[in-house]
């Protein structure tokens, strides 16, 4: 089938999908049999656990095709901004003057996270991470200090590097309910349950399409052009499955993988009981941990094709980079 209908049928999939429990994202991948690539498109639907299918409540069975596309269930638990974990490479985590991208970095009030990589906005340099390393998870104010290393690594404000110059909010769901709302969901909820679907499923709130910040260096001497292990990235480029990609990142340093799928919409959980609703996201097999986020993604011709944010056990996503430069007005290289 062609890609456009792969793509209509995935949208048109995804509110009943996500209706399913134990689901929390779908997107566009290839079929997998028994560990092998089909490279045949499919709607990847991503689960918290793969269970048996005797082991599942009828709705929640995913169909072996929707739309007339083949459907792919693939485990990969919640996806997280994820906790902060130790450090396999100590010298990210210590103070870098110039500082590169891959080291550690953050808002004066988090833990810490990546610096991504050095970009320009309107002419000047502006360094480039996620909003919620940069900007506290929208609770950062504009001109707030940024530190490098970040504070969990050390970092006092006497280390600022940088000052935040803007973000885009994160858009988090509602969780909290009216009656109406309470009577809607105990009156169709039950019925909905029988169609595969659930209003608990279904998030009301705006969707996103970046997690991202920047902030303009104090001194320009401070914060350097290149990637630690990686190297000056000068172009973009647009994600495609199967892609070659890697990153260089606080915590598991520079690690490579693969791109598994495209377009995926996907619920992430940024702790004390917030989620988020992303779109259009980039997902890889590629290493990451606590820590990354903020990381520069790029493919093997050294351009950039994301900007890591979020992730599982055994997953990665990524922001589109062309997502990332239109929100921010930014240009990388």
């Amino acid at each position: 089938m062609p890609l456009d209908g792969v793509v209509a049928a995935k949208i048109a999939s995804q509110g009943p999908l996500f209706g399913r429990a134990n689901v929390v994202g779908v997107a566009i991948g290839t079929k997998r049999i028994h560990e092998h690539d089909t490279r045949e498109r499919c709607i990847s639907v991503f689960v918290e656990r793969k269970w048996p299918i005797e082991h599942l409540r009828r709705r929640d069975v995913v169909p072996k095709e929707m739309g007339g596309v083949l459907t792919d269930v693939v485990e990969t638990g919640r996806f997280s901004a994820m906790p902060l974990t130790q450090t396999v490479d100590e010298g990210r985590t210590h103070k870098m003057r110039p500082a590169e991208g891959g080291v550690s970095i953050g808002h004066y009030r988090i833990t810490a996270g990546t610096l991504g990589v050095l970009a320009r906005r309107g002419g000047r340099p502006v360094i480039l991470s996620n909003n919620h390393v940069l900007a506290n998870g929208n609770a950062g104010a504009i001109g707030d200090p940024i530190l490098q290393p970040g504070p969990v690594d050390g970092g006092r404000l006497q280390d600022a590097v940088a000052r935040l110059t803007d973000f885009v909010p994160i858009h988090f769901n509602e969780r909290s309910v009216g009656p109406v709302a309470r009577f809607l969901e105990h009156a169709v909820g039950p019925i909905l349950g029988v169609l595969g679907l659930s209003l608990k499923r279904l998030p009301k709130g705006r969707m996103n399409l970046v997690d991202a910040a920047v902030a303009e260096p104090i001194d320009t001497n401070l914060i350097s052009s290149d990637i630690l292990d990686i190297g000056r990235v000068t172009e973009s480029a647009e994600a495609t499955i199967g892609a070659v990609v890697r990153k260089s990142g606080r915590t598991t340093g520079l690690t490579d993988g693969h791109v598994t799928a495209i377009d995926a919409v996907v619920e992430v959980d940024y702790g004390g009981g917030k989620t988020a609703m992303f779109r259009g996201q980039i997902v890889s097999d590629m290493l990451s941990k606590g820590g990354d986020s903020g990381s520069l993604v790029v493919d093997d011709r050294r351009r950039a094709v994301g900007l890591l944010f979020a992730g599982g056990p055994t997953t990665t996503l990524i922001n589109p980079i062309g997502a990332v430069m239109q929100a921010l007005e930014i240009v990388i290289g």
